[in-house]
């Protein structure tokens, strides 16, 4: 069987290395060793990351900040600024809220607290009893308004201060018993440094009958000892 001689030199090398007989018909590749040290390094090297880029929309915080790039910072200060803004306005208003439900609905200052204590007033007064109807059926509601659907109407009030800086408020509404209807007037004052409020006048109208006061400064002058204090508002005797 016939050969051939095939001489293989190694390519980086300017003298003969040396010679291989190969039977002719057969095949052989060499692979020089700088190449094949290369494709040993980067097997051995970290696999790159596969990630998904930080941006502001999906940022979950669990990418460590060092890993992040400049743009993926900008990302993640911008988003955790918003966050922040958010629950300062939400604190905001949520102290507002509360302020305002303690100044409209539990302070003694507040007009729900004037009205609810007049109308126990008014319940608890035979005279007014006498003329409206059942006591436990009396119920008091503001001034009709245009809307006749409304559920909810407004009760007239007013605050203001006078030229000694005396607190004022003054407050209309309507009572209705079981067989009459009357109109309720009622001041009240606190003057400087005092922190009670005290009664100007309190009456009911009924039409047909006289007006039936509960509280008259002006009228009756009170003996010393014959109010107290009770709830923040002074109460005669």
């Amino acid at each position: 069987m016939d050969s051939k001689l095939l001489l293989l030199i190694g390519p980086r090398s300017s003298a003969f290395r040396g010679a291989l007989l190969v039977p002719h018909g057969c095949r052989c590749s060499i692979t020089n060793g700088s190449r094949s040290y290369a494709t040993h390094n980067s097997l051995g090297s970290a696999p790159i990351s596969s990630r998904k880029q930080i941006t502001v929309t999906n940022d979950d915080g669990r990418v460590d900040w060092r890993e992040l790039s400049v743009k993926e910072k900008a990302a993640r200060t911008t988003q955790q600024t918003f966050n922040l803004g958010v629950i300062l306005t939400g604190l905001v208003m949520t102290g507002g809220c509360a302020y305002f439900l303690y100044k409209e609905v539990f302070s003694t200052d507040s007009k729900t607290v004037q009205f609810n204590r007049a109308v126990d007033r008014i319940r608890s007064d035979s005279r007014v009893r006498e003329a409206l109807g059942s006591g436990h059926k009396i119920r008091a509601f503001g001034d009709p308004t245009w809307n006749r659907w409304a559920r909810a109407r407004p009760i007239a009030s007013k605050n203001y201060r006078d030229s000694s800086d005396t607190e004022h408020f003054t407050m209309h509404f309507n009572v209705e018993g079981s067989s009459r209807r009357g109109i309720v007037d009622l001041h009240t004052f606190k003057r400087h440094g005092q922190s009670n409020w005290k009664y100007k006048y309190l009456f009911v109208d009924v039409k047909g009958q006289p007006r039936i006061y509960l509280e008259n400064i002006d009228v009756s002058p009170d003996k010393p000892n014959s109010s107290f204090n009770f709830l923040g508002m002074q109460w005669r005797k």
